[in-house]
């Protein structure tokens, strides 16, 4: 799993578990503070399934 990978699945468990709601890519591009865009993040997350 890449550096990039660990960093938004760690950042959308923490999320969650705060929220108790879905996460979406804007949120974790935002809470992430990773210089990629949201589109980035649904195909990282994708390849995490």
């Amino acid at each position: 799993m890449s550096e990039r990978a660990r960093v938004l699945l760690k950042t959308l468990v923490e999320r969650h578990i705060r929220d108790g709601q879905p996460v979406g890519s804007s949120t974790l591009l935002k809470e992430a503070g990773l210089p990629v865009s949201a589109a980035t993040i649904r195909n990282v997350m994708s390849d995490l399934e």
